[in-house]
């Protein structure tokens, strides 16, 4: 029984080894204060000092597993001056924030945040869809400091930080602090339509929003009060959101600024550039799911219980247990599932595809007050953070609900959104190769939109397993791979494929009609893909394609029978096929 007491039960007597410091003797943790940067040597001098010798070597013993940020982060809560606050979320719970991250919460730019919906147009087809980007980046927070946190416990000896810590934290809470209206109908319809010449994406808006944040709302000195170290941590959060800062460091062997090379694997936690498993997916999986009414088929708790760090080529990476890759296939079918019910819903593009019109033709005509007095527009405001934070989805009303004469183009567009008065859909078709971007960009005509859908997995035509590592239970400390030819027959041959899209702006039956039927013979003439209802819209067309009089369509592809006739259409119609379908 002796041989089983604790080292540090063997230094002291009986009587001693119930007694506890008092309270005096232990050190106030001041914030901003030199505690927080003491080494071993410093926290031993101050132990002997303080006549606490006889814990010297018990501290000494277990320094490889508490090193001393969190043993500052011991003393705060012993000194009870770290108080958290609590979040009731309908999806993780009750939720524990640091107050440093209330303090960014706490900011009219972080505020903005709840007045832009997390899914844009989609709300416009799911009743339930209506969470916003802030409820969306608080849950990204909350899991980032879930994930380092496991890490933390199950890997001591990877030596993460409480800086670590709470820089993943902001990182997570802060990445999308650049979206526009309507999320991602801004940057992906209606800037690049506003300003083609602009290469510019929400998160390059973010590092510009999070500069503001700090500078504007003086939280550079609180940060340092909590232990962070500047600008270096600075540099740490924003690389986590969108990558290295400096471009012309990415072909170097380690391009980032704010933590070493043996950290690496913090840098897969909040956006994952390896492999696109990171805590912003299994938040809005599961949040989206939520209010989409659609089930979820991954629970992110399972992969935290076996998430650990593992050495690849050189580089820390977060791996899992073998066993669980069937689990992240089914995690980026979800992913495809959530783009093809949802997020990529014919009505749902159509509403943003007409938003993305009312837009820019009210562009010119909407003011934003920024910086020192200057104006901008809708599209120019991504370069003044101050009026970009005025920016929100309320421009929709603001336009619907205005009385200039400049605007009533833009208001007639919205107005016919509020009375579903909507663009049809002609139909949906894919090309036989995957990629066709030279033969078709998206374009507007005056009575038809093309639209291009990529659906993947995530990067392109890859397959993101083929990035992840594993580990087996007999040896948690080596990183394997494990192919698709290992794990099942029945998991898709292919990661990406493209869509074609028309939707047509008149609605009236008799134009709606003969343009279905000239996208049948379209899709015949571009040896596309026969439209699902091409049977129903055109029965005189599909038969005079071969493959697409075959059951097994799409296994083996035959050319295009030669055309022996047409459809017969009335004079007035020919404009419209003229206009629908130019040649590219």
């Amino acid at each position: 029984m002796e041989n089983r007491k604790r080292p540090l039960d063997s230094m002291l007597s009986s009587n001693d080894r119930f007694k506890t410091p008092e309270k005096s003797r232990w050190p106030v943790l001041v914030p901003g204060s030199d505690l927080l940067q003491w080494g071993v040597e410093e926290t031993c001098q101050y132990l002997l000092k303080e006549g606490l010798g006889e814990w010297e070597n018990a501290f000494r013993g277990i320094n490889s597993f508490l090193y001393l940020s969190d043993l500052a982060q011991v003393f705060d809560q012993a000194c009870c001056l770290v108080f958290f606050q609590v979040f009731n979320d309908p999806i993780h719970g009750h939720v524990d924030l640091h107050p440093l991250l209330i303090k960014i919460i706490d900011t009219p730019q972080f505020q903005r945040l709840r007045n832009i919906k997390q899914l844009g147009g989609t709300y416009f087809v799911f009743p339930g869809a209506s969470h916003n980007r802030f409820e969306h980046s608080i849950g990204v927070g909350h899991l980032a400091g879930h994930l380092v946190q496991a890490l933390n416990e199950r890997q001591p000896e990877l030596l993460i930080s409480h800086r670590d810590i709470l820089c993943v934290q902001i990182a997570g809470l802060c990445h999308d602090l650049g979206h526009g209206p309507f999320s991602h109908m801004f940057d992906g319809m209606f800037i690049p339509k506003a300003r083609p010449e602009v290469n510019w994406k929400h998160e390059t808006a973010s590092l510009d929003m999070f500069d503001h944040l700090v500078e504007s709302n003086d939280l550079k000195v609180v940060m340092e009060e909590y232990g962070l170290v500047l600008p270096e941590d600075l540099d740490f959060i924003k690389e986590q959101i969108a990558g290295p800062l400096n471009t012309q460091n990415q072909g170097q062997k380690w391009p980032y600024k704010g933590r070493p090379e043996d950290k690496s694997f913090l840098y897969e936690i909040v956006a994952n550039k390896r492999n696109g498993i990171d805590v912003d997916k299994w938040d809005y999986f599961a949040r989206d799911c939520y209010h989409l009414g659609i089930q979820n088929n991954f629970d992110y708790q399972r992969f935290l219980k076996f998430a650990r760090v593992c050495e690849v080529d050189g580089q820390k990476h977060i791996c899992t247990r073998d066993k669980e890759v069937g689990n992240l296939y089914d995690m980026f079918h979800t992913r495809n599932c959530l783009h093809r019910r949802a997020y990529q819903h014919k009505v749902g593009n159509i509403i943003e595809t007409m938003i993305t019109e009312a837009f820019l033709k009210a562009d010119p005509y909407i003011q934003i007050e920024g910086a020192e007095g200057k104006m901008f527009t809708l599209s120019t405001a991504i370069d003044d953070m101050v009026a970009y934070t005025k920016l929100t989805d309320y421009v929709f009303e603001q336009i619907l609900n205005s009385s200039s004469s400049e605007l009533s183009e833009a208001r007639e567009i919205l107005h016919n959104i509020v009375c579903r008065r909507l663009y049809k859909c002609l139909g949906q078709t894919q090309p036989d190769k995957t990629n066709f971007s030279s033969l078709l960009l998206t374009s507007t005509s005056d009575v038809s939109h093309f639209q291009v859908i990529v659906m993947d997995y995530g990067m392109k035509e890859k397959n993101p397993i083929n990035n992840v590592r594993f580990y087996c239970k007999n040896d948690p400390n080596k990183a394997i791979q494990i192919r698709k030819n290992q794990v099942s027959k029945l998991l898709p041959e292919h990661f990406a494929e493209q869509l074609i899209r028309v939707y047509f702006k008149k609605t009236d039956s008799e134009s709606l009609e003969v343009a279905k039927k000239h996208f049948v013979q379209w899709c015949i003439n571009k040896n596309f893909s026969k439209p699902q209802d091409g049977d129903i819209i055109a029965p005189e067309l599909t038969p005079l394609k071969l493959s697409w009089c075959n059951s097994n369509e799409g296994e083996d592809s035959d050319e295009a029978k030669p055309l022996g006739r047409t459809a017969t259409l009335v004079n007035g119609h020919k404009k419209i096929k003229t206009q629908l379908f130019k040649k590219k």
